[in-house]
């Protein structure tokens, strides 16, 4: 019988290092002072914007929005109120029949010529409003080279929650190709183990030219990939500029109708911090 010795040479490859990437932060606002929004980094929308919703958008009013004991708050409020001036509806899906008084104020803050981002992890720490009615969100819009209007530039809604539905957080894109009014936008929801009005949570994306990821706390529940066919279903390469505001009614948040034994709501945000990656 012949032995054969079967003797296996390791040949080992020199690869280069793959070079690790961790998130730099870039822009936050802790709210770490006292007053009204820094004037540096938020703007307003004004008005009867979108909708259909039942609330005005007062611009720098503290009832509505202020900044105090480490938080910022929004609230919603019941009341009668008359602007000075009524400023033209403006926005991705404006409201008809503007009246000249309204029976709600909210406020919605805008990075809007101040911030806008392409690509990075944007997270916000929150405690949200509740009840029949309230639909507070955490969303962005694009800002392409030229204007082309909603939804070809592009909306991302980390978080809205629909107060007749307290427990379910959704997160949505909206494109030319997907969105709500041809019934095809891509999105998903998780479902909370108690009411996110009762304590603080972190919505989050993290976003780069492939995909982007939603988060609620460190649940990823929800992944939009670019399918490769152009800005119709990815106008996400340009920047975005992020949206914080609490909506009442509304073509989603008042298919329920409006409790108004519910006011004043508050959606209290502990911090908004933006990340981008860099190399290690």
């Amino acid at each position: 019988m012949r032995v054969f010795l079967l003797v296996l040479v390791a040949t080992v490859i020199p690869f280069a290092p793959v070079q690790a990437e961790t998130w730099k932060a870039v822009w936050s606002d802790e709210f770490d002072y006292t007053g009204l929004p820094d004037a540096a980094k938020w703007d307003y929308e004004e008005g009867f914007v979108r909708n259909r919703e039942s609330q005005y958008y007062t611009r720098a009013r503290g009832e509505n929005c202020r900044v105090d004991n480490g938080l910022l708050t929004i609230t919603a409020r019941k009341e009668q109120y008359r602007p000075a001036q009524t400023p033209p509806a403006t926005g991705r899906r404006q409201r008809q029949g503007t009246p000249q008084s309204a029976e709600y104020t909210s406020a919605s803050l805008i990075t809007r010529g101040k911030a806008s981002w392409r690509y990075g992890r944007i997270e916000v720490r929150a405690k949200l409003p509740t009840g029949r009615g309230a639909w507070p969100a955490i969303w962005m819009l694009g800002l392409p080279d030229k204007p082309v209007g909603w939804p070809a530039c592009g909306e991302i809604d980390i978080m809205e929650n629909v107060g007749f539905d307290p427990l379910v957080i959704h997160a949505n894109v909206h494109t030319a190709k997907y969105n709500h009014v041809k019934g095809n936008n891509k999105g998903a929801r998780i479902t909370a183990d108690k009411p996110p009005a009762e304590d603080f949570h972190v919505y989050a994306i993290e976003w780069d030219a492939q995909r982007m990821d939603f988060y609620f706390d460190q649940n990823k529940y929800f992944s939009y990939e670019n399918e490769g066919t152009g800005a119709d279903a990815w106008p996400f390469d340009w920047p975005h500029y992020l949206i914080l505001n609490i909506a009442i009614g509304g073509s989603w948040g008042g298919q329920k109708g409006i409790d108004d034994n519910i006011f004043p709501q508050s959606m209290q945000v502990d911090y908004v911090r933006v990340f981008e990656k860099s190399p290690q």
